[in-house]
């Protein structure tokens, strides 16, 4: 992969550097959030640092999420919930608090780019629409794309991944450690707050609270 590495920490960035081209990685690396922006469509992957020079990291990836779903890990030593729920809210695919081990990141890395484009095994074994309408809402899963009367929604990736799923089998309850499995490709995923962040940014940027409903202690279906 082009792996972009955004992080002012030069020390960081070479054992980084380092490790992702003994994998096989092509590695170019920028210390500011502007230079990131302006390279961001070469790159396979991004690593994003929070802690920039030139602009808050959550604000460089709220920019970035405007114009491109490219896959992206925070890197960062704020380890407060209140970070790190801002971080997935607003399009991160993971986040790493400093200090973590290269093998970790490596890991998570990989994990996010089997997540990508990937089909739930449900949708494997059984035909499925490639439009769906809940009330105004159109969810077109060839596409990736979701208008609310009429209205163009952009969501993240992980966003669209997690109501595709729900979208393929309208009504079925889907358990909290089936979706994170599926989506986040691990059912016992210590950061379990993601599936609430990203379930709440579906209805936001929708404006339908209802489109996904909680079943509480058991999970979470499409529609009424």
């Amino acid at each position: 992969m082009h792996v972009l590495l955004i992080e002012d920490d030069e020390r960081l960035a070479d054992a980084l550097a380092l490790a992702l081209r003994e994998r096989g990685h092509f590695v170019e690396r920028v210390s500011r959030a502007d230079e990131g922006l302006r390279r961001k469509d070469r790159a396979d992957f991004v690593l994003l640092d929070l802690g920039l020079p030139d602009m808050d990291g959550l604000d460089m990836l709220r920019r970035l999420r405007r114009v491109s779903s490219v896959p992206v890990i925070v890197l960062t030593a704020r380890g407060d919930e209140r970070t790190v729920l801002q971080g997935l809210s607003v399009g991160a695919d993971d986040y790493l608090t400093k200090p973590f081990r290269v093998k970790e990141l490596l890991a998570r890395m990989d994990a996010v780019r089997r997540r990508v484009g990937q089909v739930p095994a449900a949708a494997v074994r059984e035909p499925e629409r490639q439009e769906l309408e809940v009330g105004d809402v159109v969810i077109d899963l060839a596409s990736r794309t979701v208008t609310v009367a009429g209205r163009a929604v952009c969501l993240t990736a992980r966003e669209f991944d997690v109501l595709g799923l729900l979208a393929r089998a309208p009504g079925v309850v889907r358990s909290r450690a089936e979706i994170m499995d599926a989506v986040w490709g691990d059912a016992f995923l210590a950061a379990s707050r993601s599936l609430d962040v990203h379930v709440w940014g579906i209805r936001t940027k929708t404006g339908r609270p209802d489109l996904i409903r909680t079943l509480r202690g058991v999970g979470y279906r499409l529609g009424s």
